[in-house]
């Protein structure tokens, strides 16, 4: 039996990179699988490519949310994984950091995980499980020049995710959060040879990360083996922050 067999699963930031990964990966363990993303051509094309379904929501608007999950809802009947991977940058020092630019990543990246899971939850409750799983990162745990809104939101989900966990942990929902690593995106692999040098150098292992192991990673937390491990962040990095 698949990992995931029938179970409904809405991925944000699920048309590229990492998300698109593990959309693949939830399809391919049997999941029913619905990708929220602003992007709707690529959306589109992605859920076609994979059989899965698509809608473009913006996950910082609460109102937008409520519509997008009430049509899974009302399609399938319940909602049983929520994997909040849906995130902006904007970088910038601090000294030159705009107030909308702290404001953009905040909405996204830390009020748009609140606002899914708080509606999502609710419809977890009432079938009594549910897998909410996080992206939080490296820099939330250590700091990073040139991100402080970014990482003050990465740090901030690993708190949230606690908190969930401990809200939610007895109506059946676990909460658990991943922390990336220096992963192999389309973004990254664009970056000048000289850089990604850098990168591979602060990892132990070697090498930059593929977005298919991250996808694991969330495909582990959103299954039954996982049943007993709830708050919990997982580094998934090559040992960057050992």
């Amino acid at each position: 039996m698949k990992r995931l067999e029938n179970k409904i699963a809405i991925i944000t930031g699920g048309a590229s990179g990492i998300g698109k990964a593990t959309a693949e990966k939830f399809v391919q363990e049997g999941a029913k699988v619905i990708i929220w993303d602003l992007n709707e051509q690529r959306g589109n094309e992605v859920a076609k490519e994979l059989g899965a379904k698509f809608a473009k929501v913006n996950t910082s608007n609460y109102q937008d949310i409520e519509k997008a999950a009430k049509a899974v809802n009302d399609e399938f009947g319940r909602i049983d994984i929520l994997i909040n991977n849906a995130g902006i940058t904007r970088d910038s020092s601090v000294k030159k950091m705009t107030v909308e630019q702290w404001q953009q990543v905040i909405d996204v990246n830390l009020s748009g995980v609140f606002y899914c899971s708080k509606i999502i939850s609710e419809y977890m409750v009432v079938n009594g499980w549910g897998r909410i799983v996080n992206a939080s990162s490296v820099v939330g745990l250590y700091g990073n020049f040139g991100q402080a809104n970014y990482v003050a939101t990465k740090a901030g989900l690993i708190g949230m995710t606690k908190t969930f966990a401990r809200e939610f942990g007895k109506k059946g929902i676990t909460v658990n959060a991943i922390a990336p690593g220096f992963i192999s995106t389309e973004m990254v692999a664009a970056m000048p040879e000289e850089v990604l040098a850098g990168m591979k150098a602060k990892v132990p292992i070697g090498r930059l990360g593929d977005p298919k192991e991250i996808a694991n990673a969330y495909c582990f937390l959103a299954s039954d083996e996982a049943s007993y491990i709830n708050g919990h962040t997982l580094s998934v990095d090559g040992g960057m922050t050992v």
